[in-house]
C-alpha cells in the first residue's frame, strides 16, 4: 500500500476517510493522493489540510513546513480535477496512474458537495480495480480522530470458493503487520455446509495474530452482517471479482449488498483471473 488515494467532496464524513488515509500512509511510510472533482463553479472549498491534522496528532510541531513530512516518510500530492462526471474523471486519472488502496466513505447525504453519495462509490471501487476501504458515513471507523492510532481488534472475513478468499486474508494479515498492531483475532466466517469449506493460507509470522473459524447455514449477506454484530467487528475483509453476470449486475455483488448495511469499515480486495482459476 504505498500510493493510497482518497477522493474528497469536502464533507464531514469524506474527512473521516482523509483521517484512515493519512494514518494508513504513515503507517505504510506511503504517498497520500487526494483528488477532489468540483460539482460546480462555485466548488471552492479547501482540501483537508494535513498538516493541520499531524499537528492535532502531536506528529508535527505547530508552524511545520510541507518539507517536513518527508520526515515522517510520507509524501502527499493534492489533484483538483476538472467539472463533469466524478465516476469517469477519478477512473480516468486512476487509469493512468495507478494506485494500491482506495479510501472513501459511503452514503454520504450532507454537505454542498455531495457526489460521493450519489451511487459513485461502488462503481468507482469496481472500475479502478484497486483495494477499496469503504468507510460507511456517520459510523466512524478504526482510526481515532483524536490521535490518529488505529483499533483493528476484531477483523471478520467471510469465505467462499468464488471468488477466492486468499486474497481477503493476506490482506489483512498484511495491514495488521504493517501497521503494528497487536492483540487482533481474524475471524473466517464459511455460510454453507463445513465440508465444503474452502481452505486458505494463514501462515503468518505475526505471531499475536488469533484466528478462529465459524461455519453458519442461511443467506450469506444476512449471515455476513449477523456474525459481524456479534463479534463486534472493527472491519470485515472481502475477495471481490465484481459483477459476474446479469443477476449479479441487477442485485449488486454479495460485497456491495453486505457494505450498504454494514456497521463498521468494509475493504474490498479485488481477485484477478489467475487467483480465481
Amino acid at each position: 500500500m504505498k500510493k493510497i488515494f482518497c477522493p474528497t467532496d469536502f464533507t464531514v464524513a469524506s474527512h473521516a476517510a482523509f483521517q484512515h488515509a493519512l494514518s494508513l500512509t504513515l503507517a505504510h511510510k506511503g504517498n497520500l493522493i487526494i483528488m477532489h472533482v468540483p460539482t460546480d463553479a462555485d466548488d471552492k472549498h479547501g482540501f483537508p489540510g494535513v498538516r493541520d491534522q499531524l499537528t492535532k496528532w502531536c506528529l508535527l510541531g505547530e508552524g511545520s513546513s510541507k518539507e517536513t513530512l518527508s520526515h515522517l516518510g510520507i509524501d502527499v500530492e493534492k489533484v483538483v480535477g476538472r467539472t463533469g462526471d466524478p465516476v469517469d474523471i477519478v477512473l480516468h486519472y486512476l487509469d493512468h496512474k495507478p494506485v494500491d488502496l482506495v479510501v472513501l466513505s459511503t452514503h454520504q447525504r450532507e454537505g454542498r458537495s455531495r457526489w460521493l453519495g450519489r451511487a459513485i462509490a461502488e462503481p468507482l471501487a469496481r472500475g479502478s480495480h484497486a483495494m477499496t476501504l469503504f468507510l460507511p458515513q456517520g459510523l466512524g471507523g478504526f482510526v481515532s480522530p483524536k490521535d490518529g492510532s488505529l483499533n483493528l481488534k476484531r477483523i471478520l472475513i467471510p469465505i467462499s470458493r468464488h471468488p477466492s478468499p486468499q486474497p481477503a486474508v493476506t490482506a489483512a494479515i498484511q495491514l495488521l503487520s504493517t501497521c503494528g498492531v497487536s492483540g487482533a483475532t481474524i475471524t473466517l466466517l464459511y455460510v454453507g455446509d463445513a465440508p465444503d469449506m474452502p481452505a486458505v493460507d494463514t501462515t503468518t509470522h505475526y505471531t499475536v495474530l488469533g484466528m478462529t473459524q465459524e461455519i453458519r447455514s442461511g443467506e450469506p449477506v444476512e449471515k455476513i452482517l449477523e456474525v459481524a454484530e456479534e463479534i463486534d467487528a472493527d472491519l470485515v475483509v472481502m475477495s471481490t471479482a465484481g459483477h459476474h453476470g446479469f443477476l449479479d449486475a441487477l442485485r449488486g455483488s454479495t460485497t456491495e449488498r453486505v457494505l450498504r448495511k454494514l456497521s463498521c469499515p468494509l475493504l474490498a480486495v479485488p481477485i484477478n483471473k489467475k487467483e480465481e482459476s
